[in-house]
């Protein structure tokens, strides 16, 4: 039945199999298919819902609206709802519409909006999703990245990109505060005439990447300018460990490659972080900022971001001719400390998440405060997260220190089992996926159990404090002079 689709769309299938399973549906209704959908294809998910609800809202709508019975397991083959069936008959007739031999994810969601009265057609009309602007949008890009290939290419360029507008919208990117000037300064010269490519100028850890956020925010919420309205804010993230110079060298015609295809969309910004990315020894990397940044690229019409620091920027001034025709810069002002305070108590939440630990007042405020004469390479608000994080390790420590051994061994298996979890699901083994789940369920009241013969309270071990900031401070005032 599924010869005609592509690897993802089959992948949209399983997925949705395994969701209707998890809700203890007999069949596998649109909303399942919607899904998975999100979950699959997260650029096509991305250019659709930008400046609407994202993921997790459609799925606690969905939660809300289903009534969940007893878990089906995923061996059982459940069939698809009468409704499913006419979206994927749907879904054929747009790949046949237009012109594609295989039908894919955008089909899928074409089947979707043409079965008007179903749950999953619903939601996408409410967050201002139509069948014609999507068949017109879908037509524009036939000519991009070939969606309707049955093969996936693993060497996709696209697996080089973080797309930052997507995580705007689903609420994973840190708020952003003390940076307005900056931020209308950027989206000024993405809307300016001939050079409209912004080059942040600070010191590092000034907080350059933060602004980048903020315009991905902006475009997300809605709140951009027009012109910016339906633009995505991609950043450049090249490099796993392990390649060698022949594989970046290959990453560099790629990427240059992608270039060409954006300039022909001109709906992405690309953020290219660092402009002079030469790490020692690696002359490779060194080709990488002149190979996706010299005019005949940025000029092309792509808009790229680019940062570096301030005496980075007046060696290149002198060094790179084509610098002043591509990028104007932006200034980029270290913060004060009452501004770095209020960026950490915005930022607590991803704080906390990020090491599992609390932050008390009076930790973020001696972090802000205090770091002033430390750490002299670096500014305000970076070095101050410097402090916390190196603050929540030694707090981390120090609760591991106090656990007992079986503990720390339920914990470990957890996370093996999550791993294990995850992966089943990428590779659709549900039954496995089901096994982790059990296993999962198991560890974690096994947690519980010698929490409570052991007394376990993370509340105070877990909670960084002001005087853990103030022994990373002493420790690193005195390095290297302690005898």
């Amino acid at each position: 039945m599924f010869e005609r689709y592509t690897e993802k769309a089959r992948r949209v299938i399983f997925f949705a199999r395994y969701e209707a399973s998890q809700f203890g549906s007999p069949y596998i209704e649109s909303e399942h298919l919607l899904m998975g959908l999100l979950r699959e294809d997260k650029a096509l998910s991305n250019r659709f819902l930008r400046s609407h609800a994202g993921v997790e809202s459609i799925r606690k709508q969905i939660d809300a609206h289903t009534t969940i019975r007893e878990k089906i397991s995923t061996s059982v083959d459940l069939p698809l709802s009468n409704e499913s069936k006419r979206v994927l008959a749907y879904a054929a007739e747009e790949a046949e519409r237009l012109g594609h031999k295989h039908i894919g994810t955008e089909h899928l969601l074409l089947g979707l909006l043409r079965e008007e009265a179903c749950f999953a057609a619903e939601m996408l009309k409410e967050r201002g999703i139509k069948l014609e602007a999507v068949r017109e949008d879908l037509a524009k890009m036939a000519h991009e990245s070939a969606p309707s290939q049955p093969a996936e290419t693993h060497g996709s360029p696209a697996r080089h990109f973080r797309d930052l507008t997507q995580d705007a919208i689903d609420g994973t990117l840190a708020p952003v505060v003390g940076r307005e000037v900056e931020l209308d300064a950027v989206i000024e010269v993405l809307a300016g005439g001939r050079t409209r490519n912004p080059l942040l100028v600070g010191e590092r850890g000034c907080g350059k990447r933060a602004i980048v956020e903020a315009l991905a925010q902006c475009i997300a919420d809605g709140s951009a300018a027009p012109l910016l309205a339906e633009k995505r804010v991609m950043a450049l993230e090249l490099f796993g460990t392990g390649n060698s110079s022949r594989e970046r060298l290959q990453i560099i015609g790629e990427l240059n490659k992608t270039l060409t295809s954006l300039a022909e969309t001109s709906q992405v910004v690309l953020f290219v972080g660092d402009l002079q990315m030469q790490p020692a020894g690696d002359p490779v990397l060194a080709q990488i900022a002149p190979a996706l940044l010299k005019p005949d690229a940025v000029q092309s019409g792509v808009q790229c971001i680019a940062a570096c620091t301030p005496a980075e920027y007046r060696e290149l001034a002198q060094s790179a001719s084509w610098l002043a025709d591509a990028f104007r810069a932006v200034h980029v002002r270290p913060l004060g400390e009452d501004e770095t305070l209020a960026v950490l108590k915005a930022r607590r939440l991803q704080l906390v998440e990020a090491h599992a630990v609390k932050f008390e007042d009076e930790a973020l405020e001696t972090a802000a405060k205090s770091s002033g004469r430390y750490l002299a390479e670096r500014v305000l608000p970076g070095k101050a997260f410097e402090l916390l994080d190196a603050a929540a390790a030694r707090v981390k420590l120090r609760q591991s220190a106090a656990l007992p051994e079986e503990f720390l061994e339920v914990q470990k298996r957890i996370r093996f089992v999550w791993h294990r979890l995850e992966a089943a699901i990428a590779n659709h083994e549900f039954e496995k996926a089901r096994f982790y789940s059990d296993e999962e369920k198991k560890e974690r009241e096994k947690l519980r159990e010698l929490r409570e013969k052991h007394h376990v309270d993370n509340s105070e071990a877990g909670t960084v404090l002001s005087e853990d900031v103030e022994a990373v401070i002493a420790r690193w005032s005195k390095y290297p002079f302690q005898p």
